[in-house]
């Protein structure tokens, strides 16, 4: 029988058991990030972590936290779909540079939305030459999405980049510090430079980020940099500086970033290989019999060396449960970060029909969440659902072939004349191979950036008619889903999570 009802806590109202409100940005962010709150909600997937989400997340106690990954495509695909709440254009009417506000809307919005089955019109693809257009329209991309997460709360609400994306992060870090972000989280990768970044841009001044690129010569043979100027006449002279948290799972890795001031964040998310998307590879480069990477004793993160650290931080993976933010906190962690749970809430990016399907699928035992090592063209192994109509399925993702027409996860290459190019492993092949890539690192993998577009309901079209199919990440560690769904049968929403998340904590001990 399904349980019903409260779970005995009330929800506490941010800002009464010990936390801060997070507009009082003054304070130190060191300081700022020993006060968030217990419970984190994960930066899930492109728009999967949307703005509803964070929002209803932080007005019931937590952090709140949007996904920062294809905020420009989202943005334009909202306007063209007609955006009918109309809280896109609200928030666009907040953003400094109107000049360029109705330019934008001018190219994308259609109040009557598209024509059924026809393609969404392409943005300015931003690259390695940081043309303005394409950078104005990221900044405004990420201002939009922060601002609706934090109207009407004072709640706080974080970011979450991918260190990967390195040629949209100056350009998302500024649109989501100009809409007074709390938060910046990242991951998948190693985030030596946020601190600077933010520091510069909470003083006002431009920015500049070495790139990786493959087969480089030097260290800074290709660097972008970002004016404020240039970007968002008359830029503002300071901007409130975000707490950062890094995302790790390695206490060496922790250790490392915090050993000089350049690179300390404020605290850190560590992350255990049951967390949905992106992980971090295994020590031990071995596959099980069902082709996943073991991961081993080798990958526990020593949570006693990461205490001496003297960093606040929060578990992530396989925490969904109330005992998990009890027994985090009693173990010296400030709390958890969440993802699942959330991902399968009503206010969730996923489409609706997709994620009532998903939770069908769950309940019944028909669907299950790999650990691919090969469909993520970043070379980081990622959970994908396995579920039927999705991309996980062999003849849908062979039916959809290769298109590589988003960019987010390309590689900056160093061609034989010294000239900078751009390409994914997910591109068609021949295209990959011409641009020097080699064959093995084709085998497997997927279009991420259009396969999440799909889960969060804004799928291109293509020529022959066919919307881009889905593809769906979860955690590996469900039991907190199936807990969930005995007790909310029909769904659930980011306020029962929180409830249940928190209802078994002592506010005493905040």
């Amino acid at each position: 029988m399904a349980l019903t009802g409260t779970f005995g806590l009330e929800t506490p109202t941010y800002g009464t058991v010990g936390y801060i409100t997070m507009s009082v940005q003054h304070l130190e962010p060191a300081v700022r990030a020993r006060r968030l709150p217990p419970v984190i909600q994960g930066g899930m997937g492109v728009g999967v972590s949307s703005w509803r989400l964070a929002r209803q997340v932080a007005q019931n106690g937590g952090l709140g936290v949007i996904s920062g990954v294809a905020s420009d495509l989202l943005v334009a695909r909202w306007l063209q779909d007609g955006d009918q709440s109309g809280h896109v254009r609200e928030a666009m009417a907040a953003y400094p540079d109107q000049d360029f506000v109705a330019a934008t809307l001018k190219r994308f919005y259609r109040p009557e939305g598209r024509e059924p089955g026809s393609p969404f019109r392409p943005i300015p693809r931003l690259d390695h030459h940081q043309r303005l257009d394409a950078v104005r329209l990221a900044v405004l991309g990420a201002f939009v999405q922060v601002t609706m997460a934090k109207q009407g709360h004072d709640g706080p609400v974080g970011i979450n980049l991918l260190e990967k994306i390195q040629l949209w992060t100056p350009a998302t870090l500024y649109g989501a510090m100009l809409a007074r972000v709390d938060v910046v989280l990242v991951g998948a990768g190693l985030p030596t430079h946020l601190p600077r970044l933010l520091n510069d841009f909470a003083n006002g001044r431009s920015v500049s980020l070495p790139i990786d690129v493959v087969g480089s010569e030097s260290s800074d043979e290709l660097v972008i940099a970002l004016d404020p100027r240039a970007v968002t006449p008359p830029a503002p002279n300071t901007l409130p500086r975000p707490v950062f948290l890094a995302i790790i799972s390695s206490h060496i890795l922790g250790a490392y970033l915090a050993r000089d001031d350049s690179t300390r964040p404020d605290g850190f998310v560590v992350e255990g290989p049951t967390a949905g998307g992106h992980n971090a590879p295994p020590r031990r480069n071995e596959l099980d019999e069902g082709g996943e990477p073991i991961y081993g004793p080798r990958d526990v993160v020593d949570l006693d060396k990461l205490t001496k650290v003297g960093l606040p931080y929060w578990l992530a993976g396989g925490q969904a449960f109330p005992k998990h933010v009890v027994a985090a906190r009693e173990s010296g962690a400030q709390g958890v970060q969440v993802g699942t749970v959330f991902a399968l809430c009503h206010e969730s990016g996923l489409s609706e029909p997709l994620r009532t399907a998903l939770r069908t699928s769950l309940d019944a035992g028909t669907a299950e969440v790999r650990t691919d090592p090969l469909a993520s063209p970043t070379g980081f192994p990622f959970k994908v659902v396995q579920m039927a109509g999705t991309m996980a399925d062999p003849a849908i993702a062979s039916k959809r072939g290769r298109i590589c027409d988003l960019g987010y996860l390309r590689t900056p290459y160093r061609r034989d004349d010294g000239t900078i190019g751009q390409r994914c492993p997910s591109e068609p092949v021949d295209a990959y191979l011409r641009k020097g890539g080699q064959l093995e690192d084709t085998e497997g993998r997927k279009c991420l950036c259009n396969g999440l577009l799909a889960s969060a309901g804004v799928p291109q079209i293509r020529a022959d008619g066919a919307a881009e199919p889905p593809l769906l990440t979860l955690g590996q560690d469900l039991e907190a889903v199936h807990a969930l769904l005995e007790i909310f049968p029909d769904g659930w929403s980011a306020s029962d999570v929180m409830q249940w998340l928190l209802s078994e904590l002592d506010p005493a001990t905040l």
